[in-house]
């Protein structure tokens, strides 16, 4: 344990007295069989932030249950800045560094594309020996590879809103339960460049509906959505990025179509 910490029974002052100033007050658990994630990170925010941490910490369950009765909260950590209490983990995260949960952003996907451009790079460099018309192909593959992935951790939930605007799916229900499997599975046979005649036609035929449910909902429809091709959690917008994906499938599939003539 930090040396600046101590067991709740030591504090003296009120939280709303001892937070003022750059102290903060944080009441976190360290019991002997849980250290509590979201206050040692409580712990490492706060610091970063430039705040002296008042570390007081819950040894028994039976410190943690009086003094959610006390405080009349339901989770810990809790955290009190300049008097008042803020709340726990997520809440000190808004504070200080103004993290939305709900707001819209495209991090997942450049995370994604990123990891994708560097295994393409990494696998023309290992086995081509330089960077060639291959490694676009190996970069569209992954890419395919990973965003199958995602939808696969969560199949139900990406079904849910893939069918907000798949045109496919609104038609056949299965088709939303399906997709994850087709497009992880074209995208290892075509990383793979194998069975081209198998994964070539799949991935067109996905990627030509994705492209046009996307086109139908944002361009002419005009529909705010959230995109489901990182999985059915996400913040991503459907748009640009969306369509962009599923362009590049249908480039790729074709190709790879024309390269087996």
């Amino acid at each position: 344990m930090p040396k600046d910490t101590r067991a709740v029974a030591d504090g003296s002052l009120s939280p709303a007295e001892a937070a003022n100033g750059k102290t903060a007050v944080l009441y976190r658990m360290a019991l002997p069989d849980h250290l509590c994630p979201s206050g040692q990170k409580a712990r490492w925010l706060l610091k970063r932030r430039g705040y002296a941490v008042d570390d007081r910490l819950f040894r028994t369950r039976a410190e943690v249950d009086a003094f959610k009765a006390a405080h009349d909260v339901k989770t810990t950590p809790q955290i009190w800045i300049d008097g008042q209490r803020v709340g726990g983990y997520t809440d000190l995260r808004e504070k200080l560094t103004g993290w939305d949960p709900k707001a819209t952003t495209y991090r997942p996907v450049i995370a994604l594309f990123a990891v994708a451009a560097l295994t393409a790079v990494a696998l023309s460099i290992g086995f081509l020996g330089a960077i060639t018309w291959q490694t676009l192909g190996w970069f569209v593959s992954v890419s395919m590879i990973l965003l199958g992935m995602q939808k696969l951790r969560d199949v139900e939930g990406f079904s849910t809103m893939f069918l907000n605007y798949d045109l496919l799916a609104r038609r056949w229900v299965p088709y939303a339960y399906i997709y994850p499997f087709v497009e992880t599975g074209a995208g290892i046979l075509m990383t793979g460049m194998i069975l081209t005649w198998l994964s070539a036609p799949a991935a067109l035929f996905i990627a030509s509906i994705g492209a046009g449910s996307v086109f139908k909902a944002v361009y002419l429809d005009r529909r705010t959505l959230k995109c489901a091709c990182v999985g059915g959690s996400s913040n991503v917008p459907l748009g640009f990025v969306s369509l962009t994906e599923n362009l590049m499938m249908v480039g790729m599939a074709i190709a790879m179509l024309w390269l087996a003539v």
